[in-house]
């Protein structure tokens, strides 16, 4: 997949089949718009091209909202994209400049002009533009002026899947991991740096990678204990890991991701770490002694084992 992020740097196709759209987490209402993208570039025999945004819209116009957790940073985004097998996607820079076009300029400068759209699949509820005005009849009239089909998802067909990033946020923040899954169409994760912690797991004989995310707004799961996957530069396996604050042993309240990886003792400092959520176990709990915690996790690699049959 050809990733765009300058416009005046880009060989234009001649047949450029083109949706629009944020598209966090790239979930399975999204991978509908793609495959029918796809389909039809096929059957036309051009290119398939998503045009997407960095930073999300919603960081730009409304910089003092912080409660937006994103579901996928670019890179993330960038990787689920590809899996679609996806022919070119352009990022393209958000801005308050541009959140100020016109629909009508919007589609003149940039769809015509640069992307020289051929096709535009779009669902029948997008909205762009200044103020949200254009809709998909600002695209109908475009059409027939410049010379492109627009091929419109029908409500029937978008409704009856009825999933959206904002379903998906919630369920991740009330900890309901298979509902997100689900959604999503693939397991949630993070990707993270393993550093250094206060080496209290080793004492206690469960060994864990305490993970630091670099992307402030990736959104963390409700806090609690978790069977993940992990995959570490070629290492595939299983663990447990604790999204929390540690309140039996630590007083800093700050939020610690750790995870043990079952059957693996190597030295990973430094180096990067994909972690997928597959199922959550239990809250976590202050407990009121060591042994009662050691007892806890040993109960919760159990629990992980049984349900991984192994």
């Amino acid at each position: 997949m050809e990733v765009v992020k300058d416009l005046d740097k880009w060989n234009f196709v001649d047949n450029s089949i083109v949706t629009i759209g944020t598209f966090d987490g790239v979930h399975r209402g999204h991978k509908k718009l793609l495959q029918k993208l796809i389909q039809i570039s096929k059957e036309k025999g051009g290119k398939s091209v998503v045009f997407t945004f960095e930073p999300h819209p919603r960081k730009v116009l409304f910089p003092d909202q912080t409660d937006l957790k994103l579901l996928s940073n670019l890179d993330e985004k960038t990787e689920l994209i590809e899996r679609e097998k996806i022919d070119v996607l352009i990022v393209y820079p958000f801005t308050k400049a541009f959140s100020q076009i016109e629909p009508e300029k919007f589609i003149q400068n940039i769809l015509v002009d640069k992307l020289k759209v051929k096709t535009l699949v779009v669902g029948y509820d997008h909205k762009f533009g200044k103020d949200r005005k254009g809709d998909i009849n600002t695209f109908n009239a475009a059409s027939g002026k410049y010379g492109f089909e627009i091929n419109e998802i029908p409500a029937e067909e978008i409704n009856d899947i009825n999933i959206s990033s904002t379903r998906i946020r919630k369920a991740l923040f009330e900890g309901d991991i298979k509902t997100a899954n689900a959604f999503l169409g693939f397991n949630y994760f993070i990707n993270g740096i393993v550093v250094h912690g206060k080496n209290l797991a080793k004492k206690l004989n469960f060994p864990t990678a305490n993970i630091a995310i670099p992307d402030p707004d990736k959104l963390i799961p409700k806090n609690g204990v978790y069977l993940v996957g992990v995959e570490l530069e070629g290492f595939k396996g299983f663990g447990m890991m604790n999204v929390g604050t540690n309140p039996t042993t630590d007083k800093d309240e700050k939020l610690k991701l750790e995870v043990n990886i079952f059957n693996f003792d190597k030295d990973i400092y430094g180096r990067y770490i994909k972690v997928e959520f597959l199922e959550r176990l239990r809250d976590e709990k202050k407990f009121n002694s060591i042994e009662e915690l050691v007892n806890a996790i040993k109960n919760d690699e159990i629990k992980c084992k049984r349900i991984l049959n192994i």
